[in-house]
């Protein structure tokens, strides 16, 4: 068998391409509200890593946890890419009505490089990144953005399975 959607599966595909769901990724039930707020980044420039942090507050009437989902969605450059990532999640503890917890990511070069196949490397493109903090792909909360001023590389793959034919890769406009 041969798979021709590339980067594009799950999630990807749906917001990319932008097929409606049911249930969009990390969608979730639960017996309170939360309110999101206060979207800090250590820096307005990637250099490698960068530390977001986002207040999430029980705003219901009952104690809660929240699934905080990090995506960030590449500019377009040389590489195909997918609308967004998945870049990082976390959980907060369980908070009571009215209670707040500020949730913090660290993000690096490997958790959004895209692969580029001339290289063999895992790559994050200069320009403008958009990144969203939200409860699922759709539910997004906060945004911010951060720029890469030049090319970085998350490492450098041999081709030791590399395939025998030609793929027709599914491609985004």
């Amino acid at each position: 068998m041969v798979y021709e959607d590339d980067i594009y599966v799950g999630y990807r595909y749906y917001n990319t391409f932008k097929i409606p769901v049911a249930y969009e990724f990390g969608y979730g039930l639960s017996y309170t509200k939360f309110d999101y707020s206060g979207l800090k980044l250590s820096s307005p420039d990637f250099k490698g890593q960068l530390t977001v942090s986002v207040a999430v507050k029980n705003s219901g009437k009952v104690a809660g946890r929240e699934v905080v989902q990090l995506y960030i969605g590449s500019p377009k450059g040389k590489l195909n890419k997918p609308a967004e990532t998945l870049a990082a999640f976390g959980k907060t503890k369980l908070l009571q009505p009215g209670e707040v917890q500020t949730v913090s990511f660290s993000i690096e070069t490997k958790d959004f490089a895209s692969f580029d196949e001339a290289s063999s490397s895992w790559i994050a493109e200069p320009g403008s990144y958009n990144l969203k903090i939200g409860a699922s792909s759709l539910n997004i909360k906060q945004t911010g953005t951060f720029k890469i001023a030049k090319e970085l590389s998350a490492g450098k793959v041999s081709k030791a399975l590399a395939p025998t034919r030609e793929i027709n890769k599914l491609v985004s406009k």
